[in-house]
């Protein structure tokens, strides 16, 4: 009797040990609910790459609203949760107008569509690109500086932030005007925050890269624009790309499109998969023009789409299911 008592008292204790054991090394479900921000926490650039707190590179992937003037019903609280919740975005792209009836005209308005979404990303736990999106911003560079000085003011504190001085220079020296433009917008953010990351526009709807590379502006946290679409931009542009990045010149590529420059026509789904693949191989972050129900193929909705139906099927574009594929399943 006592060697069986022994040798149950044996096996109960070994199960005790390995139920136990088990218990500390399942994955913990904080864990899993960890929010991007959560995960990453604040981002820094390094060695030409995009890094999180740990100094792991880190990629991220998102949508950008459109111009805020024309789509005034998605810069709110239920796109963020519908978008973070039903296309696991872990960046949102606040595209603020400042010409056409924009910011220049309505700055109370459009700052105040800019903080909804800034305070819906800090609430969801995911990144916010705050955008001046304009075509002229060396033209009101006194107004940029003041707008991105309040921001960063305001939210610079939190490591959810990247700014966007400039969405697409058109064909201007970056010598010249676009690097003066850039160095006195990234004084008037430092003074408040010294940490953030700051993407800088390139010359020709930010796409010359290369350009950049040759003189890049001096400063701690920067890295410059890519923009393309995918039927009207190809390889010729990747290799644009992949030599100022062998230069050491750190990308974002804060817009894209699934379709030609205008934003219509077709949707090319074998050209955005060339582009997926040399974004993943090289850790470029990315966001896709754009979350909006304008008729045209670049929209991620169909029209009459509200947010709260961002997430039903039915609602959704052939551009929009392309790029929701690339956020679900290609983590």
């Amino acid at each position: 009797m006592k060697i069986l008592r022994f040798t149950f008292s044996f096996l109960f204790l070994l199960f005790l040990s390995y139920s136990c054991s088990s218990q500390k090394e399942a994955p913990d479900e904080k864990l899993l609910d960890q929010s991007p921000v959560d995960k990453h926490g604040q981002l820094s650039i390094k060695d030409g790459m995009l890094v999180d707190v740990s100094g792991e590179m880190v990629q991220l992937k998102g949508m950008s609203l459109f111009w805020s003037q024309w789509q005034p019903q998605f810069f709110n609280h239920q796109t963020v949760e519908n978008l973070v919740g039903g296309w696991d975005i872990q960046l949102i792209r606040a595209a603020m107008a400042v010409e056409h009836d924009g910011y220049l005209e309505n700055p109370e308005r459009e700052m105040d569509k800019v903080k909804k979404v800034i305070e819906a990303a800090i609430d969801q736990g995911i990144y916010v690109i705050v955008d001046w999106h304009d075509h002229h911003a060396e033209d009101h560079l006194i107004e940029a500086k003041d707008f991105f000085s309040k921001i960063a003011k305001e939210y610079g504190d939190y490591p959810h932030l990247i700014y966007e001085p400039y969405n697409e220079p058109l064909d201007v020296s970056w010598t010249g005007v676009l690097k003066p433009y850039h160095e006195e917008v990234i004084a008037s953010i430092r003074q408040y925050d010294p940490d953030n990351i700051i993407v800088l526009g390139t010359p020709n709807w930010s796409q010359r890269v290369d350009l950049a590379a040759e003189d890049p502006v001096r400063g701690e946290n920067l890295a410059y624009t890519l923009h393309f679409y995918a039927g009207t931009h190809g390889q010729e542009l990747r290799g644009i790309t992949k030599n100022a990045m062998d230069k050491g010149l750190p990308i974002f590529v804060t817009e894209f499109g699934t379709t030609d420059a205008n934003g219509d026509g077709l949707v090319y789904a074998k050209e955005t998969r060339d582009w997926m693949e040399f974004m993943d191989r090289h850790n470029l972050s990315w966001a896709n023009w754009s979350v909006a129900d304008k008729d045209e193929s670049s929209a991620a909705v169909l029209p009459c789409t509200t947010p709260s139906e961002i997430n039903n099927e039915e609602k959704i574009s052939t551009s929009g299911k392309l790029v929701r594929s690339y956020l679900k399943y290609s983590k």
